[in-house]
């Protein structure tokens, strides 16, 4: 994340993972995940519209720990806060 001029693939390349361990129901697994998620989707505003796509993909699993993922990505991602910065950075 501290690499600034990283392309956005490098963090793209995450995604399928992150969907893929936010089933599972260990706790740290579950805040590392959700930890992960919104950093990538606060980078910028391309990688914000990703991760919420991303949030609302895993909204749909069938997992206690991927709805609170989910929702807790979504809160953050959608906020005026991050969407104001992230649209004010251009």
């Amino acid at each position: 994340m501290h690499d600034k001029q990283a392309p956005d693939y490098k963090f793209e390349q995450f995604f399928p993972l992150i969907i893929e361990e936010s089933t599972d129901n260990r706790n740290y697994v579950k805040k590392s995940v959700n930890w992960a998620l919104r950093h990538i989707g606060k980078k910028n505003i391309h990688l914000n519209k990703k991760a919420i796509e991303i949030a609302q993909e895993i909204h749909k699993i069938d997992s206690k720990s991927a709805k609170w993922i989910s929702s807790d990505a979504l809160r953050e991602l959608k906020s005026e806060k991050v969407q104001k910065r992230l649209n004010n950075k251009f």
